[in-house]
């Protein structure tokens, strides 16, 4: 995957440039919309919005950091920000299941076994307040570096490993019960 320039960004049409964004990182953001709000509908109505934003300030990327870290860090104050809105406290919604494909090589025992541990593992870190899902999230599905990771959630490299430390020691612990 490539990453995205500045000079490339201001140079081309917006409309591709918007283009190229959404096919190399939409997956990515909807992930992570629905890592904040545990709801396929609502991640992707955020994730929609997410890109907007994007559109809408474009010109705004100056290049100092990285482009994925500038979209993530749009991504998760706009995750947040719906957090904290009125819509989200007061508005019930219906709860969303991830539908897992089993391949036909699998054993289906083992795949079920499997199903019920990622389920279990997925329920419990959806449980942990926002500033460790995050970082679990991050970390361990997206695969950044603890720096990147610092970066994105605007913290300390420490704070991030102290965070990771103490996600997975409450993961753990709910885990065992």
């Amino acid at each position: 995957m490539k990453e995205l320039t500045v000079e490339w960004i201001h140079v081309q049409d917006k409309e591709l440039v918007i283009d190229e964004i959404m096919d190399q990182y939409g997956q990515e953001i909807l992930q992570l919309a629905y890592s904040y709000v545990n709801s396929v509908a609502i991640a992707e109505d955020l994730t929609q919005e997410i890109f907007i934003k994007c559109y809408k300030n474009l010109h705004r990327y100056s290049g100092k950091a990285k482009f994925r870290t500038w979209l993530w860090r749009i991504a998760i104050n706009h995750c947040k920000d719906f957090l904290r809105s009125w819509y989200n406290k007061n508005m019930i919604s219906t709860t969303d299941y991830f539908s897992s494909c089993i391949s036909e090589k699998e054993d289906i025992e083992q795949a079920v076994i499997q199903h019920e541990e990622d389920h279990e593992l997925m329920s419990a870190v959806m449980k942990l307040p926002t500033k460790y899902k995050e970082v679990i999230y991050l970390f361990y599905y997206e695969e950044l570096l603890i720096k990147d990771i610092a970066l994105v959630t605007k913290t300390g490299t420490n704070t991030v490993k102290t965070r990771l430390r103490r996600a997975k020691a409450l993961l753990k612990e709910m885990l065992e019960e």
